[in-house]
């Protein structure tokens, strides 16, 4: 591992940046979660190729970028493209369409482009504005009235607080929205509102900005309940059309979809059926690295949007929320409408506006930067890889094109200036159970100002040493921790830190990395009862039989240690069934909280979890051994899992119906055969579990030899 790597890994081992695969992350203390690619990078090796030094051949450098990032990622394919002042100025790929055919990947493949889908839903929104359908500063009732919570609050939710953020919804309402191969399934729409409707507001609308898939999903009913047409049919008209854009697709178009780039199991080495998201204006748009570049450059002036418009994307409305940290210009978000950033770094330290936003499939990854001031943008898609490497890339491109323009962009990757110093020993008091949305740690100190953040999920504790500002550091000076005594009385862990990635552009994050958990205790008898659940494991039985959940399949597991008392991570135990998200973290912090309640069905205990119902895996019952037999889908058309005892070792063939697919795992839940990987007979391990999801009624039939 390289030095660069290390010190990458070491400063932003806090991160709360959920990259990609974000949309199933679960507190990592209390809950295995389920994410394909680790935020800190560990465990992965990664090689570069050489630095161009000072290349004058600018095609050549933009085009390493793009390699660079492919390479860093692990990405099977990437494609890259630059726009300015109009047009496509650069675009090319690098790797394989397909590892199982020969074709040559081109500049008009197509990719996933995931949440950067999002900007495409604001465009949408502010066109409806601009045409006098919407008001941004409306609630979302008025458009919506069958759209209702269990929290009185949501009435106060506006149109402008679903696009920048701040609409206090929970943000993980997934279900049945990553599918294979399922084109027209409309479940994850069609149940979106119900699913929403006995869920919690997770802040106080407009309080503060934390990143909110659910957010979209709802501005798209919006959208389509304004316009009175189909969200696909309405960006093609009003957006695609007029921008001269024929690349881009939703799951709802009529396309040729061998033009997407396969997709693999990273770990298995898989190719996978086709990726589909059919939460679309949250991150379900195909599109190229061109047609993505000049949407975005379309952007840079009056056009597409009037010029308030625009210029109300560009706000940054981190600054006027009541919860934000001061000192956070560095960091990765700084939310608009629609963007992630409106003045990101390295760009705003050269006084230079840049707009940026990633996007994450489970498996397409996608970045774009928009210089708007030099009517420049660049977009890069891969498969595989991730929008961080790829928003790097895609940056690094853009200084690189300046550079060559005469205008210098420099990073300056050094924390402020400060020495070592006694800690006031008041501070001590900040000791104590910090968590996040998905993780959770311990802080303590000691009298002469060291300070150790030990958490679940990373391997070696956290070191920082009392400086004069009131910051713990390392000794190397890579990365500064502060506590943060916020308005709302909560005590905040503050972060900073910088990481240089050859070849790519510089990467900052300032931002509240936890969040002290107060002190509580639950009524009598609550801590037993979910203490008598402790290591416990439960898997999802209610996605479609196309949900790619069931491929990945990494179990939840129920355990409190590490948590602080009365907790489950960052959730405070209300009842013996019944936990609630207590942080409240902005950015990326307390993203995806929600509630964990269990409950009794007909004798099966479940958990209930962002609208996904799970079962105890001990309650599953064992595969026959026999030769011939078949499982039937119930009415309720939950998925039905069993153990493999007797049976193991054993050929199993299925016959599997169009309405059903089946999934065999090993003992560690890895996938070892499937249905969707046109599987018709698999070698039982020696232990494990098989699934069998399908609609109500269908029926499997199974041989054992």
């Amino acid at each position: 591992m390289n030095n660069w790597q290390k010190r990458f890994i070491s400063c932003f081992a806090l991160m709360n940046l959920v990259l990609s695969n974000s949309y199933f992350v679960q507190p990592a203390n209390a809950i295995i979660y389920h994410n394909n690619e680790n935020p800190v990078f560990a465990n992965r090796q990664v090689q570069a190729r050489t630095v161009i030094a000072q290349s004058d051949d600018i095609e050549q450098a933009v085009h390493q970028a793009a390699v660079s990032a492919r390479m860093y990622g692990q990405a099977s394919a990437i494609q890259y493209a630059v726009w300015k002042n109009g047009e496509i100025v650069f675009s090319g790929s690098d790797g394989e369409f397909s590892k199982s055919t020969d074709r040559e990947l081109t500049d008009t493949d197509l990719y996933g482009i995931g949440s950067i889908s999002k900007i495409y839903t604001t465009v949408a929104m502010l066109k409806l504005v601009e045409q006098g359908k919407v008001s941004l500063d409306a609630p979302v009732v008025k458009y919506l009235p069958e759209f209702s919570m269990a929290d009185d609050r949501y009435r106060d939710i506006t149109i402008k607080m679903l696009l920048n953020h701040s609409s206090g919804l929970p943000g993980g309402t997934i279900a049945n929205g990553f599918l294979f191969d399922d084109m027209k399934n409309d479940k994850a729409m069609s149940e979106f509102l119900s699913r929403l409707s006995y869920q919690k507001l997770q802040a106080k609308p407009g309080e503060y900005s934390v990143y909110s898939n659910d957010s979209f999903t709802l501005a798209e009913l919006v959208i389509e309940k304004v316009s009175g047409m189909k969200f696909s049919q309405f960006i093609k008209k009003e957006l695609l059309q007029p921008a001269g854009l024929s690349q881009t697709f939703t799951p709802k178009d009529n396309f040729d979809t061998e033009r997407l780039v396969k997709i693999y199991d990273s770990a298995k080495n898989k190719e996978l059926p086709l990726d589909v998201v059919q939460l679309i204006g949250t991150g379900g748009i195909y599109s190229t690295a061109s047609d993505v570049a000049a949407f975005a450059g379309a952007l840079c002036k009056a056009g597409l949007l009037s010029e308030e418009s625009i210029n109300m994307m560009e706000t940054d409305y981190t600054k006027t929320q009541d919860l934000w940290p001061e000192n956070s210009e560095d960091d990765m978000l700084a939310f608009g409408l629609g963007w992630d950033n409106v003045h990101r770094y390295p760009f705003n330290q050269s006084g230079i506006k840049a707009l940026s936003k990633g996007g994450d499939t489970i498996y397409y990854h996608a970045g774009v930067v928009v210089l708007p001031e030099y009517d420049m943008a660049a977009a890069v898609l891969s498969s595989g890889g991730s929008s961080m490497y790829n928003q790097s890339a895609a940056s690094k491109m853009l200084i690189d094109m300046l550079e060559k323009d005469g205008v210098s962009v420099k990073a300056n990757n050094e924390l402020p200036k400060a020495q070592p110093a006694n800690m006031p020993q008041e501070l001590l008091s900040f000791e104590g159970n910090y968590a996040s949305s998905i993780m959770s740690g311990t802080v303590e100190l000691t009298s002469d100002g060291e300070l150790t953040l030990s958490t679940l999920g990373i391997s070696e504790p956290i070191k920082g040493y009392y400086h004069s500002d009131g910051t713990f550091r390392d000794k190397e000076q890579t990365y500064l921790l502060k506590f943060v005594k916020e308005e709302n009385g909560q005590i905040y862990l503050f972060q900073q830190a910088y990481a240089d990635i050859p070849n790519l552009a510089s990467v900052g994050t300032a931002n509240y990395a936890l969040q002290r958990l107060p002190d509580y205790t639950p009524g009598q008898g609550v801590q037993q009862a979910w203490e008598a659940r402790e290591g416990s494991l439960w898997l999802p039985v209610n996605e479609e039989y196309s949900s790619q959940v069931y491929y990945q399949n990494t179990p939840i597991l129920v355990s409190l240690k590490g948590s602080k008392p009365g907790y489950f991570g960052g959730n405070q135990l209300l009842d013996s069934n019944t936990s609630m998200p207590v942080v409240q973290i902005p950015g990326f912090g307390s993203r995806d909280s929600s509630s964990v309640e269990f409950f009794e069905k007909n004798g099966t205990n479940y958990m209930n979890y962002k609208g996904f119902v799970l079962q105890a895996v001990s309650s599953f019952p064992e595969i026959f051994d026999g030769k011939n037999g078949r499982c039937t889908i119930a009415d309720d058309g939950l998925t039905r899992y069993y153990r493999i005892d007797k049976a193991r070792n054993k050929n199993m063939t299925v016959e599997t119906p169009e309405t059903g697919e089946f999934y065999v795992y090993d003992k560690d839940f890895n996938t070892k055969g499937s249905s969707i990987l046109n599987d018709k007979s698999v070698q039982l391990p020696d232990d494990g579990w098989i699934a069998f999801a399908g609609e109500p009624g269908t029926v499997f039939k199974i041989s054992m030899n």
